[in-house]
């Protein structure tokens, strides 16, 4: 047996100051959907924007339900939407911005903290990743703070379950 190590590059951003103006705009995106987040009991939104190659840009935020977990996250919501709206186009990039409720009780109304998606939320989008030939570049981060910045879905899931990885024909 032998030990081994999985590494990931990614980059910060301190701020959406720091973006490239594509980048600061599909986070903007993220951070207005936000407002549609239906979130009563974790109080926690998440707001997510992707961009797809043709330009085109879909928003999603999450969606809870009391028949945990009915729910949907916001990464998911926006890469169903834009999977149905959108069929074949490959996703560009995903921003995800996240806000609780309290932080709206703060002078700057921002959460600084660090937010990255869910393992389902993981494995969906390297499923997209997968099936459109495409890698999703990822920009995740709270509404005020460190932004982060991930080349491609694989490098938040390096071990993912694929596919191949059912047995068929049984």
């Amino acid at each position: 047996m032998k030990k081994e190590r999985i590494e990931i590059d990614y980059l910060i951003a301190d701020s959406i100051n720091e973006l490239e103006d594509a980048d600061r705009q599909l986070f903007e995106e993220a951070v207005k959907a936000l407002e549609t987040a239906y979130a009563p009991y974790s109080e926690f939104n998440v707001g997510a924007a992707v961009a797809l190659e043709n330009g085109e840009i879909v928003r999603g935020s999450n969606q809870e339900n009391i028949a945990y977990p009915s729910g949907l996250c916001a990464e998911r919501v926006a890469i169903f939407a834009a999977a149905s709206q959108y069929p074949g186009v490959p996703i560009h990039t995903l921003a995800i911005a996240a806000r609780h409720r309290k932080d709206l009780e703060l002078e700057n109304n921002a959460l600084s903290g660090h937010v990255t998606p869910c393992g389902a939320c993981r494995q969906v989008i390297m499923e997209y990743e997968r099936l459109l030939e495409h890698p999703i570049r990822i920009l995740t981060g709270a509404t005020a703070g460190r932004i982060y910045i991930i080349e491609n879905a694989e490098s938040l899931l390096p071990l993912v379950f694929y596919s191949e990885s059912l047995i068929k024909g049984r």
